[in-house]
């Protein structure tokens, strides 16, 4: 599977994907127009594991409501994903049994190469 979870709104997303260009068989799903179903997160928790890694504790929401200070567990993380799509740690980059979450540079050099090689 090669797929680009990612926000069009959000100017890292366009950035990155930009960069990985070009995106030959790459789908992508804007995760605002096009939410992500509990199926797709289980892919994506099967590749990396963890729904904590999947989770962005960067998102607007985690901080309103306190989530720090809350004993997060595995089911939480998947349920708060599926509830508000900002909290996918964006974008999200499966290229066949690979998966790239996060827009870190480092993450980014390694889903280039596994795209283009």
């Amino acid at each position: 599977m090669k797929k680009i979870y990612h926000l069009s709104t959000c100017s890292t997303c366009q950035r990155i994907i930009k960069e990985l260009q070009p995106l030959n068989d790459f789908k992508l799903q804007d995760i605002k127009s096009e939410p992500i179903t509990e199926s797709q997160l289980e892919q994506m928790h099967a590749l990396s594991n963890s729904y904590e890694a999947l989770f962005s504790k960067r998102a607007i929401l985690y901080r309103e409501r306190n989530l720090k200070a809350q004993n997060l567990t595995e089911n939480d993380f998947k349920a708060l994903i599926l509830e508000q799509y900002t909290f996918l740690k964006r974008p999200v980059i499966m290229v066949d049994d690979q998966i790239f979450i996060g827009n870190s540079k480092k993450v980014v050099e390694a889903a280039q190469k596994a795209i283009h090689s």
